[in-house]
């Protein structure tokens, strides 16, 4: 039997558990960086696979799978945490923990990279090299968990030649999976704005200095930081989520605060375009009399699928899954923190399906009714097993 066909076949035996495992996950959901459970779970199976995963970043894990003596190795990469989301599924598996959701999808995510995992110790004879599991925290959150695996290591010792990582898609069908070369998804800054004002009654508005009213100036003078200064050739997000004014209908508030998030797929715009907010949003602020205290978290920089890497692992795919099912997937404005890995070794990032419009499973990411269609766990663990074996070989 060939390398491909075994790993199709521990692939399909392997389905129902790895299906318990993304259940069992799912219901016990933690948040970025409180992944506790989740990873002695994680570590447990990998020590029953015969695998030693070294514990890193408080809640991440990294384990090295050995084949044969070779000088390759490769990369794969899994995130582990969940939302503050409270799920509205009515499943047998769903979230115990009220207010906190797999709603992304890591759940999966971290299933599937087991059973990849499983699949690949029961085949250590059958390539050379070594493949290096990274199961990882707080993708979530800034500054995302790779930042700190990085920080702590998890690219070294050994150095991978490249590392993959695989995110459900509920916009593409189940059995078929994505990919995209070059620029893929943005970088992500959180913006925090505090318009300071003088509170006083809404009947005497000459007697106070009204935030409400800066806060609103602001919030549409900003969007011409888009539309007049970033290139029409270049796709930038500005967008303002949050606005909270404790007044009343009669009281005018001391302050006003904001929050939003900036989008770019540029590094040097990146920088000139937060730039221009903050010296912005303060101006505005001081010319109407108030104050404007301007906090942005640095989130992750822009993700890009290394061409050539890219091109090789779809031609696994193609090979595992049928041409028919490969499909090309589009640049977005969404943010990943894979993003960090791809500026130290060359990445890519691919979609695999899960959507299932009979099965009524067409929630997108981020919403309390998000899931998937299980058949995409079928798919999932061995494709990521055949693509790393073809890696190893390149």
């Amino acid at each position: 039997m060939s390398v491909l066909n075994k790993i199709k076949s521990l692939s399909a035996s392997l389905h129902p558990e790895v299906v318990e495992w993304r259940r069992h996950l799912h219901a016990n959901p933690e948040l970025s960086y409180q992944e506790f459970n989740t990873a002695a779970f994680v570590a447990a199976k990998l020590k029953s696979f015969g695998l030693e995963p070294v514990a890193m970043a408080n809640t991440g894990l990294v384990a090295l799978i050995q084949g044969k003596p070779g000088k390759n190795t490769i990369a794969l990469r899994a995130d582990m945490d969940a939302l503050p989301i409270d799920e509205k599924n009515n499943v047998p598996y769903k979230s115990t923990k009220r207010g906190v959701m797999h709603a992304c999808g890591h759940d999966v995510h971290t299933a599937s990279l087991l059973g990849t995992a499983k699949i690949l110790s029961q085949l250590t004879q059958e390539f050379e090299g070594t493949v290096k599991l990274i199961f990882q925290p707080g993708e979530e959150k800034n500054p995302g968990g790779a930042s700190y695996m990085i920080k702590e290591g998890a690219l070294q010792n050994p150095t991978p030649a490249s590392i993959i990582g695989q995110h459900v898609m509920p916009l593409v069908p189940v059995g078929k999976v994505g990919f995209r070369e070059g620029m893929y998804m943005a970088s992500s800054d959180e913006i925090y704005l505090k318009v300071i004002g003088k509170g006083g009654h809404g009947a005497a508005p000459e007697l106070a200095i009204d935030p409400v009213v800066i806060a609103s100036h602001i919030i549409i003078a900003l969007q011409q930081v888009i539309s007049r200064n970033a290139s029409p050739k270049q796709p930038t997000v500005l967008t303002f989520g949050r606005i909270v004014g404790e007044g009343a209908t009669n009281i005018i508030p001391n302050e006003v605060n904001i929050a939003g998030t900036f989008r770019a797929l540029n590094e040097q715009w990146r920088k000139e375009g937060l730039e221009k907010i903050e010296k912005m949003a303060k101006g505005i602020a001081e010319s109407m009399g108030g104050m404007c205290e301007v906090n942005i978290s640095h989130g992750y920089p822009y993700l890009e699928n290394n061409p050539e890497l890219t091109r090789r692992i779809r031609q696994a795919a193609e090979a595992y899954v049928g041409k028919e099912n490969v499909v090309d997937i589009d640049l977005t404005l969404g943010s990943e923190d894979f993003a960090y890995y791809s500026h130290v070794v060359p990445a890519s990032f691919y979609r695999l399906g899960t959507r299932n419009e009979a099965k009524g499973l067409t929630a997108y990411v981020h919403s309390p009714t998000f899931d998937i269609d299980e058949d995409a766990l079928k798919l999932g663990p061995g494709l990521m097993a055949w693509m790393a074996l073809a890696e190893l070989s390149n």
